[in-house]
């Protein structure tokens, strides 16, 4: 069975937000989908190991902001490989506080929608959270991200707590081009594709790369790297 067919069902990539009394988080997500039109409702699948998942639970209420297509991969990473118990995601994040009192990422941002949970569904290792869509406005005209395009593209993967995460085997043997892997979150280097967020142009070879480059999801140094 090869799981990986999954890849090829249809996603965005979108940032969910909730809040807990005066204390905001917010996490990557890639599965948001609307359920029905009158009311206007949609669903969002949350791991609960993430603390934005207390926070919906706690406060009843989550935003979620739909990403463009040119989405750095550090912000991605800012929010979608560290943790809220560890950093103020929010901080020098361009965003606002909505009408549910949770905030709202204006930041590369095409549009959001504010929510109030309507109910949930254990599904073990993930809650399923539906929301009656309480504002809803778009920002700018664009493109958003799509899951494929943040996989084949951007070479981004998803952490483990995602609800599509797939767990790579190491490949065999390897070639003057080989690839990359980030032991720290999972990025893969692609010296085919390059960096071009961070300016390395599309058939750099990962020996060739600066000694101050960086992971550009999770930041961290060319020695946290493994060769796949």
């Amino acid at each position: 069975m090869n799981l990986k067919t999954l890849f090829k069902v249809s996603y965005g990539l979108y940032i969910v937000s909730s809040k807990k009394e005066k204390n905001f988080n917010g996490q990557i997500a890639n599965t948001v989908f609307q359920i029905t039109s009158e009311p206007p409702t949609v669903a969002v699948s949350i791991n609960r190991k993430n603390l934005t998942h207390e926070f919906i639970k706690l406060s009843g209420v989550f935003t979620v902001s739909i990403l463009s297509k040119e989405t750095p991969m550090k912000f991605i990473g800012q929010f979608g490989f560290k943790s809220g118990r560890d950093i103020d995601k929010f901080k020098d994040v361009n965003y606002k506080t909505g009408i549910t009192g949770a905030p709202v990422v204006l930041e590369n941002t095409l549009g959001y929608l504010e929510c109030k949970v309507k109910g949930s569904m254990d599904m073990g290792t993930h809650t399923i959270f539906t929301g009656e869509i309480v504002d809803a406005e778009v920002i700018k005209e664009g493109e958003p991200m799509t899951y494929a395009y943040y996989h084949d593209v951007k070479r981004g993967t998803a952490p483990e707590t995602a609800p599509t995460y797939i767990k790579e085997t190491k490949s065999k043997g390897g070639t003057a081009m080989a690839k990359y892997k980030c032991s720290v979150c999972g990025y893969v280097y692609d010296p085919e594709k390059g960096d071009p967020d961070s300016g390395v142009q599309p058939g750099t070879p990962f020996e060739k790369l600066p000694d101050n480059w960086v992971c550009p999801v999770c930041g961290a140094t060319k020695d946290k790297f493994e060769k796949i």
